[in-house]
């Protein structure tokens, strides 16, 4: 009777190896994006607490997310519907309207979602009566990104107001404005008027599931090693001849 050895295949090692080291780099992937997740909705969660006047200062001045208070006259004649976002599983527009600032310079004020009319000949009514000097308070935020860039659609400059666009840079909405803008957006409080439906989350996935498919990748490749362990020593003790 002859005991059992180990006596890995060289093609099972080379594939266990491969497979352990994909593994590895997906499970480190997604810890590198648990770390930066985890950070920005610490920044999102921090933003909540005190509104900072903005005065003369720029968007990108502020930290990310921090709620500001700017005034201003909002310009209801050029606004652009955000296209290709969903609230709660339904589709519509988010709403940036132009407010040029007090002290100079423009900036976009997300003003929320809107549902889609079924018909996109048919945009929703965002219109805006221009009104006398307003102060808006919200959070300092980046356009939404697309995840790919088939996804995108600048504004279309012959396009009548509002103009539809899908995850545009911000240098094409100021090219369709024809003035500069900032390089943040402003997300208008909740509780502030004038503005549609406005549930702001922080971005992307709960950091928990970017830690918990980590630890699943890495579970991967300690489950590959056992089977190569256990079918190493399998195959030695089923080798015919064997001394």
């Amino acid at each position: 009777m002859r005991l059992p050895r180990f006596a890995p295949a060289a093609g099972m090692t080379l594939l266990a190896l491969v497979l352990c080291a994909l593994f590895v780099r997906l499970g480190l992937w997604q810890w590198h994006r648990w770390t930066l997740s985890d950070a920005a909705w610490r920044r999102f969660a921090r933003g909540a607490d005190a509104v900072q006047p903005l005065g003369a200062r720029a968007l990108a001045d502020v930290a990310l997310y921090q709620r500001v208070s700017v005034s201003g006259r909002l310009d209801g004649q050029h606004q652009f519907l955000l296209d290709n976002l969903s609230y709660r599983g339904r589709p519509g527009y988010e709403v940036l309207t132009p407010l040029t600032r007090s002290g100079g310079g423009v900036l976009l004020v997300d003003r929320g979602w809107v549902p889609f009319t079924g018909a996109r000949a048919r945009l929703p009514d965002v219109h805006l009566t221009d009104a006398a000097s307003v102060t808006l308070s919200g959070r300092v935020a980046d356009l939404p990104s697309a995840g790919l860039s088939s996804g995108r659609a600048p504004p279309n400059p012959a396009d009548p107001w509002p103009k539809v666009t899908s995850f545009p840079r911000m240098e094409e909405l100021a090219r369709a404005l024809g003035v500069p803008l900032t390089q943040r957006i402003l997300l208008l409080d909740p509780g502030a008027p004038p503005g549609y439906v406005r549930d702001w989350q922080p971005p992307g996935m709960a950091p928990l599931r970017h830690l918990s498919y980590a630890i699943q990748w890495w579970s991967f490749a300690a489950l590959v090693l056992i089977v190569w362990a256990i079918m190493s020593v399998r195959r030695a003790r089923a080798a015919p001849g064997a001394p």
